[in-house]
């Protein structure tokens, strides 16, 4: 709210008044004016002095269905990327907007674009991407691998192809496809964990690695699915007008 030249002179008259430091009101705001005829303008304490901290969409839902105290109050959900979603108010009177809930999603610290031994490959693989059709062929082909076959290795500098131990006296060759569809865990557990192309090279040492090379259009469909899932949960609070959810 800006205020008008009466407002304004009426405070350089109270200022001029002023002996001690006294506080006053016009209109509807409350000034403080001190010794020297400073004025500063009071503004209440009526919002939240701390956010929220949650991990899991869960928590968001939870925590914004039981805002009893805010229910006549519109709430913003906001998707701010595939690991971090906040919750805020809307503007008050001072320009201020409320911050509620902050969700952090946990996920795995991935070793992208670096070459690792075969055992931390298979082990990170395993643990940090869900189950696909092409992480299956990359874990037959780390677990099975030998270093003469990496050394051997025919590449024509999009996908490289060796030899692997199939049976005790049996060999196979396998052509790693690239890109490979791999999902990595790198937004919150509650959605799917978008399938993105990467690129699989290997190199003497039985060392393997991947590189990304979608351009991050993961992270528009990790955001997309996301935001569908707070709305599905939240369609309650979203169809009487007290959520919106933007992404």
């Amino acid at each position: 709210m800006e205020m008008t030249t009466d407002t304004i002179n009426r405070l350089h008259e109270l200022s001029l008044e002023a002996g001690k430091g006294k506080v006053i009101e016009v209109d509807g705001r409350h000034y403080a004016i001190d010794g020297d005829g400073d004025v500063r303008l009071i503004k209440p304490q009526n919002l939240s002095d701390n956010t929220v901290e949650v991990t899991t969409l869960m928590g968001v839902v939870d925590l914004v269905k039981s805002l009893e105290e805010r229910k006549t109050e519109n709430l913003y959900v906001q998707v701010k990327s595939p690991t971090r979603v906040a919750v805020f108010g809307h503007l008050d009177d001072y320009g201020r907007r409320e911050s509620l809930v902050i969700a952090k999603a946990m996920t795995p610290d991935i070793n992208y674009s670096r070459f690792l031994d075969q055992e931390q490959m298979n082990i990170s693989l395993q643990s940090q991407f869900e189950e696909t059709k092409d992480r299956d062929i990359l874990l037959k082909v780390i677990g099975n691998l030998k270093e003469e076959a990496v050394r051997n290795a025919s590449d024509d500098g999009v996908s490289q192809a060796v030899t692997i131990k199939t049976g005790v006296v049996s060999v196979e060759q396998v052509k790693v496809p690239n890109p490979v569809g791999l999902a990595p865990y790198r937004t919150f557990n509650e959605v799917t964990q978008p399938t993105s192309n990467f690129v699989f090279r290997m190199r003497e040492g039985m060392k393997s690695a991947i590189f990304a090379a979608d351009g991050g259009a993961w992270e528009l469909e990790a955001m997309s699915n996301v935001k569908e899932y707070l709305t599905r949960n939240l369609d309650e609070e979203i169809n009487s007008g007290h959520v919106i959810v933007i992404a």
